[in-house]
C-alpha cells in the first residue's frame, strides 16, 4: 500500500552506542525524534556486545557493520521499513575492516530504486598516516558513489569528517591546515556537489550560518557554539528534491555524544 506521509531520516555519531543509550537515546527516539530510519556511526562495540537493547532502538530493528579492531568505529542503520536488501561494506578490504558502511535497499511506490546509506568517513586528525588513509578512502568511496548512482537513487547519511565551506565551522581561519578543513578535502566535497551533482541536503534547505553538528570536548566549545558541521545528508538530486523544507533539524538540546542528531523529512512513497 502506498504511504504518502513524510519519512524522517536521522543521523548521529554516537561516540559509543552503549554510552549513548545510557544517556537516554532510546527514549528520545520513541518520544521526541520518532524517525523512520536512524543512521548511526562510531558504535565502538563488537557484535558480541550488541545485546537486544542495542540491536533495536526506538522500536526499530538495526543492521550493523563492526570494525575488526575492538572498541573502534562501526556503523549501524535502524529502520521501520523492512529493506529489500542489506549490504555490509562497500568492497574495500582496507576500509571494510574498519566497519564504515551499511546500505539498505528499497523500491519506492513508483518503482524507483533507493539506496539508503550509513557511512563513517575516516578522521585524519590523529596522524599523517591516518590523513593519508582518509585520502585513500575518499578516492575509493567516490568510485563507489559513481556505481551507486548508476543503479538508482541514493541518500547517504553520516559523519563525513569534512567541513565543506567557511560557513560550516566557527573558527575557519584557525583550521585551514587542519584535517577536516584541508583544501584537498574541501575540493573533494566541491567536486562531489558542483561537478558530480550530489546535493548537501541540509545546506540546500538552510543557508544560515552557525549550524554545527560536532563540538570539541575542550574548553566551552559546545556552550559557545564553536563547532563544525561535519555530519551530512548527501543525496541524488531527485531524492534531495523530496526533502521537506522546514523539517531540517540539528537537535542541540540533547547530548548523547559530542555530535548532535541531524534529521530531515523526505516525501518518500512506499
Amino acid at each position: 500500500m502506498k504511504s504518502s506521509r513524510s519519512q524522517r531520516i536521522s543521523s548521529l555519531n554516537l561516540n559509543g552506542i552503549r554510552s549513548a543509550v545510557s544517556k537516554g537515546l532510546d527514549a528520545w527516539l520513541r518520544e521526541h525524534a520518532m524517525p523512520d530510519w536512524l543512521c548511526v556511526q562510531e558504535l565502538k562495540a563488537a557484535d558480541a556486545d550488541m545485546v537486544p537493547a542495542l540491536r533495536t532502538l526506538g522500536g526499530m530493528k538495526g543492521v550493523f557493520h563492526h570494525a575488526a579492531k575492538p572498541g573502534y568505529s562501526g556503523v549501524g542503520l535502524y529502520y521501520r521499513h523492512e529493506p529489500d536488501d542489506v549490504r555490509i561494506g562497500f568492497g574495500s578490504a582496507e576500509f571494510d575492516a574498519e566497519g564504515r558502511y551499511v546500505e539498505a535497499r528499497y523500491r519506492l511506490h513508483d518503482g524507483t530504486r533507493l539506496a539508503l546509506l550509513s557511512v563513517y568517513f575516516p578522521s585524519g586528525s590523529s596522524s599523517d598516516e591516518r590523513q593519508a588513509a582518509k585520502f585513500r578512502f575518499l578516492d575509493a568511496f567516490e568510485a563507489h558513489m559513481h556505481e551507486l548512482r548508476s543503479q538508482g537513487e541514493v541518500i547517504l547519511c553520516g559523519d563525513v569528517n569534512i567541513a565543506h565551506k567557511e560557513i560550516d565551522l566557527k573558527n575557519w581561519k584557525g583550521n585551514l591546515k587542519n584535517s577536516g578543513f584541508l583544501p584537498e578535502e574541501r575540493a573533494w566535497m566541491t567536486r562531489l556537489i558542483d561537478e558530480l551533482g550530489w546535493v548537501d541536503v541540509f545546506r540546500a534547505l538552510n543557508p544560515a550560518p552557525d549550524h554545527y553538528t560536532w563540538w570539541s570536548n575542550r574548553g566551552q566549545a559546545r556552550a559557545k557554539n564553536v563547532g563544525w558541521r561535519i555530519d551530512y545528508h548527501l543525496a541524488t538530486p531527485r531524492m534531495a528534491a523530496l526533502a521537506r523544507r522546514g523539517s531540517e533539524s540539528i537537535d542541540t538540546a540533547v547530548r548523547f555524544s559530542d555530535h548532535a542528531p541531524l534529521s530531515i523529512d523526505y516525501e518518500l512513497a512506499f
